[in-house]
């Protein structure tokens, strides 16, 4: 492995250590705090230091940060990008001339109050906006000296195209750095940083100590996405096994823990589609014949951008996930807040919202949605940066109400339940994703701020 810059702490060791705080967890009120005092700089670089063996940020980063006048503490999408760029998702859909459809939001209570007309919105993809106009945006933003990442995350918030989008995430999930000079560099030392470690330590799963781990592993990978040939593959299976294998052994905290070999997915695709021809048909490849140092650099850049993206949520993947069981109680209150009707109608049938929606915090709605959708849904929640976890709230919120008339129409618990756990969403697209998206942060918009927002008891 590649050696790191030296700290009074261990920085260049690969593996997490097990302490009280866990290094690439960062704390949402600390930062937050810490933008508004003259010491912000002092915490940050203290939090740097805690998660150097993990991202590899060494002195160059910090000077180049230095120099560049780049704020280090500006970490979350701030509410007038979010706000933005939701209103641009409403806006930029026209009419077309030989299509009048129009999809309608559910109409809420309180949207009078902040003036945002949500209502009706008409929705059909913008040929301009998904097309050249919006690729040569972000190829400019792209080939700047110092990317801004705000406005890469305003542009990536709508959706990003499938041309430049790997390029995109990776700068998105902090695994390139904003100095165009320097990508190619860090690129091929990351990519050769988790090649030596799988050479190293790879062959670990035989060790009595892992075979706890490899075991669930082995076991989860044929049982991924059954439909997809792509990922029966055994040459795709022994991808994703050394990713959540070498992933599990550097987070002993939580170790491995079902749903996340599907998380692994959106990014696999997303780069394995950049070493494609256009005309390839994803679902026919055989990864197989695809060179071994293509195949390693997406093997990679998967890691590292999974790592990346995990530590955002790291709670949802401890000891009895209790990260994602608040999360499940904040959805229960949120609905019974927003839509009373429909939350009596899933408790009068005894439906427990655990039963459905532990399976959308968990996977981030992945078995839920067709994978072209996940990927576009992603791209949103890469542009949420840090604040991903709180939005994704929302997200599954919005999921729910979208189904509300049909849900009202079911009169029993078996059918409510067949109906949660087997929603039609097979001909969706990227304007249901873009319409979801904008409805997830008008919610959010209204309730966040509200003081009350996700109070148990309403009047």
């Amino acid at each position: 492995m590649a050696e790191n810059s030296k700290t009074n702490t261990d920085e260049n060791s690969f593996w997490k250590k097990h302490i009280r705080t866990i290094p690439g967890r960062p704390s949402p009120k600390k930062v937050i705090s810490s933008s508004n005092n003259n010491s912000s700089s002092t915490s940050f670089q203290n939090f740097k230091r805690s998660v150097d063996d993990v991202w590899d940020c060494g002195v160059a980063d910090n000077e180049f940060a230095n120099e560049s006048n780049i704020s280090l503490t500006d970490i979350t999408i701030c509410k007038t990008i979010a706000e933005s760029a939701a209103i641009n998702v409403i806006n930029n859909h026209k009419i077309k001339t030989d299509d009048k459809s129009q999809l309608d939001i559910l109409p809420m209570k309180h949207a009078n109050k902040q003036n945002i007309s949500f209502s009706k919105c008409n929705i059909i993809k913008n040929n301009n906006d998904d097309g050249t106009s919006k690729l040569s945006k972000f190829e400019a933003l792209l080939q700047t000296n110092i990317l801004e990442l705000d406005e890469l995350k305003k542009l990536s918030w709508s959706g990003v195209p499938h041309k430049i989008r790997a390029d995109t995430w990776r700068l998105l999930a902090g695994y390139l750095p904003a100095n165009i000079e320097r990508r190619k560099e860090v690129l091929e030392r990351k990519r050769l940083d988790y090649l030596n470690v799988v050479q190293q330590y790879y062959h670990t799963d035989r060790d009595e100590i892992f075979q706890d781990i490899y075991h669930q592993i082995h076991i989860d990978i044929p049982r991924m996405s059954p439909l997809i040939t792509l990922f029966q593959q055994k040459t795709v299976q022994e991808i994703f096994e050394r990713i959540l294998f070498i992933w599990a052994i550097r987070h002993p905290a939580s170790g491995y823990v079902q749903g996340i070999n599907d998380l692994v997915t959106p990014f696999f695709v997303v780069f394995l589609q950049e070493t494609l021809n256009d005309n390839d048909n994803l679902d026919r490849v055989d990864v197989s014949t695809i060179s071994v140092d293509l195949r390693n650099n997406v093997e990679a850049d998967s890691f590292w951008c999974l790592s990346k993206f995990l530590d955002s949520i790291q709670d949802n993947y401890i000891f009895a996930q209790l990260g994602i069981q608040h999360k499940v109680n904040q959805l229960k209150e949120l609905i019974q807040r927003i839509d009373l009707t429909l939350h009596k109608h899933l408790l009068k049938h005894d439906i427990d919202y655990l039963q459905f929606s532990f399976r959308w915090m968990n996977n981030l709605l992945t078995r839920e949605l067709p994978l072209r959708c996940s990927i576009r849904l992603w791209d949103t929640y890469l542009a949420e940066s840090d604040s991903f976890a709180s939005f994704q709230l929302y997200v599954c919120a919005a999921f729910l109400l979208h189904w509300r008339d049909k849900l009202l129409l079911e009169k029993d618990f078996q059918g409510l339940m067949i109906m949660l756990q087997n929603l039609p969403t097979q001909d969706w697209n990227d304007s249901d994703i873009s319409m979801l998206v904008a409805e997830a942060y008008r919610l959010k918009f209204i309730f966040a701020d509200a003081p009350n927002h996700l109070q148990t008891n309403c009047s």
